[in-house]
Order: structure tokens, then C-alpha cells, then sequence
């Protein structure tokens, strides 16, 4: 049976009962996986929200599916990262062909050690559902309002105040930031006229979920593959992996000027499909054609008007690196503008999220475009050469490393940017590094840290009182940890799991005063003085 889209009522809000309810301190403007993951994180730091959504159900089709290692890590942060596992279905094998020839197969995650598996591949509309349930869990810090469009902002120096339609009336909403979390097509960017400059691709690919019953992996566990000129199509590329509910996602470039509706008719869809699965029984569940863009804002942060995910950058799915950002996003903001709004921190702290965050944004565009124009050469050269390594990878290591089928999602790192404190020692992790995990004999590693700034120790030198009140992890004689971390070593770890430093044992507690000052975005000066 195919996945029903729950429902969701619209409540009348207080503003339409003559209420007054005051100013909120963030307003979110989408409820996709993006703008509730957000309102999650910042209900785990006690700030209120309120959502602002047009529509009333979860996505329809299956849209982002696959999970990345570092995603689901955010997840289980926020609350929701068992329920994916339970029903994702985890892969970590691909396998690459050239034609008919597999060219060769890679595995993305031999090393076990880590409670999330390299990928799962999950349908948004569950992940979705699973947010919207974890929402419930907060009744006094998060407000979710479906079938409430806003139609325009006034954005003044200490305030932003929304304009909302909704079919029992109009109202206006004053909120201290409003987080822009309205995907690709956002109407605040537009509404606000704001570049959003990159490189439009003219290739259309076919993306389809169908329903089958028998898999069509030789193997018995799930797998991705991945054809360059298959032979069942005479488009440049194919792609093949699972999804839960026996659903499974097959994605066809199109030949050159192929007509997007034409191609979506059944008539055009299922002869294509039957050259892959041959005579399996199948059933259409999503059909979408499209083509796509790499681009992104100049600035996230404007003012009191923050964008995150596909508002303030989109890529092409290639390498699942979209929605993958976009929770990466979160877990980078929620953070520091919980600090801001506390008063923790000067509102100067989120132009770091600027910073590292289009850090982030630029190192995907890049995998993402160099992906595209490997996979789609634009010109006889580049033909050529694709080729060419296909062939050498056959045989050859070094030519395996030259292949893109899209470099897959992983989380990038923050060394030398302004709240890492500069690496001085070559032992360990370097600052900026999401922290690996480890088994502990009581769970893992990663759920013990995040949410708010802590001092990791690992080794019996490295035992120490940490400054300001830190909470303080220490590990002795622990295999998993010191094999990730190495022995005798002291780290400071931002709320997002990132390394904020790492010192070698000994380091006085000044040292570590200063490390921490700079991770919450305040200068030398302030901390002297």
C-alpha cells in the first residue's frame, strides 16, 4: 500500500481570537524537514518558535531519500535518529558499471564502530512525520500553524514582522529573527531581491519510485548502482537503490531535448522501466522530471533575516547533498542564535554561521557540479576523458579515485575559521572536526555530547577541572574513544559536536578559558578585560 499523506488541521491562532500574544523570538517560514528540524533544536536550548506553513500535509512523493552518516547523527540529537533506523533501509555498498561491465564496488563504511550506518535511505514524507511528531513534545516552545502563508515582511533594525493569510482571516506577527526556510523557490529571497547567482544545468533527468516486490539486487542486502551508457537506456546515466516499503528509486538522464511533460506520461515511463527490471512485477508510485541549478546567496544572514537550506543554497542531487546541508545548517545555527537570543553571545556570533556555513555551501556546489559534467560531458575532450578513466578504472586503483557518480555527502571541516582556536599540536583531531563516535559500554559517544559546550579528556593526564562551569567527559583507558581521539588529549566541543580545540594534556586552564571566549564568538579583548 502506498504511503497516505497525513492530514494536518488548521487551529485558529491567537492573533484571529483578539489575543495578544506578544513578540515571538524566532519565527520560521517553511515546515519541510529544514524549518522543523530547526524549531526542534532550538525548543532543545528553551527558545520559543512559531512555524508558518501554506500547505497541510508532509511532502508528496519521496523527494530527499538518502541520509548521510553526519545527518542522522543531527537526528538522533533531535530526537528522531532511532526511528529512521528502524525504518530506513541502511546501505553502504555501491557498485559502479560502464555498460554492461561493473567497473568496480566500494564499501562506505568498513569500520562499524559508529552507531549510524554510512547512508540510510528514507522517503522525506516519513522523516517529515517523524518531525512533526517529535514537535508534539514540545507544546510551549513550538507553535506549528499549517495553511498560514506569509505574503510579506517589514524588516526593521530590532523586529521583523510577518504578514500571514490564512482562510479565517489576515494577521500580523512580530518576531526578534525570522529564519527563511522556504526551499529553492523561496518567496522572502525573491521578495527581498536577492542574487541567488549560480550555474543552471540543461540536462532533465527522470526520476521514478515504483513499487516492487522482488528485489533486483543480486545480493541479499540493499546496494546503490550506478550505470554510465547503460545498456537498457540511451540516455548518459542511471541509477538504481532502495527504499523502504519495497519502493525503489530509479533516477534516467534524458536524451538531449527530451519534452519534461512528454516523459512523464505512463506511456513514455514504464517501457523505460521494463528495460531495467525486465519482468518483474512493478507499480509507478512518484513520477517527477526535472532539471537543476547550483547556486547560493552571497550572505545567509540578513540582519534579522537568517536563510537556511535550499533558500540559501541549492545543489544538484547528485551525491546527496541537498537536504543533507540543510539539516547540516541547523546544526550549525540553532546553537548560536539560542546564545544570541539568551544573551550568551553578541548577535555578531551568527555572522559565523555565515561564514561556515557558505564554507559549507561552496564545497558541495563544487562536488556537486564536478559530479554533473563528469556525468555529463559538454564537450568531445571531456568525453574523452571520462571514458578514458572508466576504462583505466577497470584494473586500476589510482583511475577509481577519478570517477564521479557523485561524491557522496560528508560533513566538511572548520579549521581556520574564527571560533576554532589554531591547531598547536599535530596529535589527535584538529579543531573544526565533527566528532567522531565510539561505543561506550552504556551507548555511544555522540549521545553524550552536543546541545551545550563540553570538555571531552581522553587519558589519564588529561584529567583536569574545566573553566566557566564546562561539563566535563573524561575517558581513561578506553580503546574506541582513544582509537578516534588519541591518548593524553583534551578537547573542547562545541554544541553542534564540532571540535572547538584540542590541546595535548598539561594545558592550563587559561589556555582553555581563551578557547573557549573565542567559541562563543568574543574577541581577546572582552575576555581580558
Amino acid at each position: 500500500m502506498h504511503y497516505q499523506n497525513r492530514e494536518y488541521s488548521f487551529e485558529t491562532p491567537p492573533e484571529l481570537k483578539g489575543e495578544t500574544p506578544g513578540k515571538y523570538p524566532v519565527a520560521i517560514v517553511g515546515a519541510g524537514p529544514i524549518g522543523m528540524a530547526m524549531a526542534i533544536d532550538l525548543a532543545l536550548q528553551g527558545i520559543r518558535t512559531v512555524i508558518l506553513d501554506d500547505n497541510n500535509v508532509v511532502s508528496v512523493g519521496s523527494r530527499a531519500i538518502c541520509w548521510a552518516k553526519r545527518t542522522l547523527e543531527i537526528f538522533d540529537r533531535l530526537g528522531i535518529g532511532d526511528k529512521m533506523l528502524e525504518k530506513g533501509v541502511t546501505w553502504k555498498v555501491g557498485r559502479l558499471f560502464n555498460g554492461q561491465q561493473e567497473v568496480y564496488n566500494f564499501d562506505l563504511l568498513p569500520d562499524d564502530a559508529h552507531k549510524m550506518p554510512a547512508f540510510v535511505n528514507l522517503q522525506q514524507y516519513y522523516v517529515e512525520e517523524y518531525l512533526v511528531d517529535r514537535i508534539a513534545d514540545f507544546p510551549d516552545l513550538i507553535d506549528l500553524r499549517w495553511l498560514s502563508k506569509v505574503a510579506g515582511e517589514d524588516i526593521a533594525d530590532d523586529e521583523i514582522t510577518l504578514h500571514v493569510e490564512t482562510a479565517e482571516g489576515n494577521y500580523d506577527l512580530a518576531a526578534d529573527y525570522v529564519l527563511a526556510c522556504d526551499g529553492c523557490n523561496s518567496q522572502i529571497r525573491q521578495r527581498m531581491g536577492l542574487n541567488f547567482d549560480g550555474q543552471t544545468f540543461e540536462e532533465h533527468f527522470l526520476i521514478t519510485d515504483v513499487d516492487m516486490p522482488e528485489a533486483p539486487f543480486e545480493s541479499d542486502e540493499p546496494e546503490r548502482w550506478f550505470w554510465f551508457k547503460p545498456p537498457f537506456h540511451t540516455g548518459q546515466s542511471a541509477l538504481l537503490h532502495k527504499q523502504p516499503d519495497n519502493i525503489y528509486r530509479i533516477d534516467l538522464q534524458l536524451e538531449q531535448g527530451a519534452d519534461p511533460a512528454e516523459e512523464a506520461k505512463p506511456e513514455r515511463v514504464i517501457p523505460r522501466l521494463k528495460q531495467i527490471v525486465g519482468d518483474r512485477a512493478f507499480e509507478i508510485d512518484w513520477v517527477s522530471v526535472y532539471s537543476f541549478t547550483c547556486a547560493m546567496l552571497d550572505k545567509f544572514v540578513h540582519g534579522r533575516m537568517i536563510f537556511v537550506g535550499d533558500s540559501a543554497h541549492v545543489v544538484s542531487p547528485f551525491g546527496a547533498r541537498g537536504g543533507n546541508g540543510g539539516i547540516q545548517d541547523v546544526d550549525n545555527l540553532g546553537w548560536k542564535l539560542a546564545a544570541v537570543l539568551k544573551g550568551e553571545a553578541a548577535p555578531e556570533l551568527l555572522e559565523s554561521y555565515d561564514e561556515e556555513r557558505r564554507h559549507g555551501a561552496r564545497e558541495n556546489i563544487m562536488n556537486s557540479s564536478r559530479a554533473t559534467n563528469f556525468m555529463t560531458p559538454k564537450s568531445k575532450m571531456e568525453a574523452v576523458f571520462r571514458d578514458a578513466v572508466l576504462n583505466l578504472a577497470n584494473d586500476l586503483p589510482f583511475a577509481r579515485r577519478l570517477v564521479n557518480s557523485g561524491r557522496l555527502s560528508v560533513p566538511c571541516a572548520l579549521e581556520g575559521f574564527a571560533l576554532q582556536s589554531p591547531r598547536n599540536t599535530t596529535r589527535g583531531l584538529a579543531p573544526g572536526t565533527p566528532c567522531p563516535d565510539a561505543p561506550l559500554e552504556n551507548g555511544w559517544l555522540l549521545n553524550k555530547l552536543g546541545g551545550e559546550f563540553m570538555l571531552l579528556t581522553v587519558g589519564r593526564r588529561a584529567k583536569m577541572t574545566a573553566p566557566g562551569g564546562v561539563k566535563v567527559l573524561h575517558f581513561e583507558d578506553h580503546p574506541g574513544v582513544t582509537a578516534h581521539y588519541g591518548d593524553d588529549m583534551i578537547y573542547l566541543i562545541r554544541p553542534d559536536q564540532h571540535i572547538a580545540a584540542a590541546f595535548e594534556a598539561g594545558t592550563g586552564a587559561e589556555s582553555l578559558k581563551f578557547a573557549l571566549a573565542r567559541a562563543i564568538g568574543k574577541s581577546t579583548l572582552e575576555t581580558t578585560s
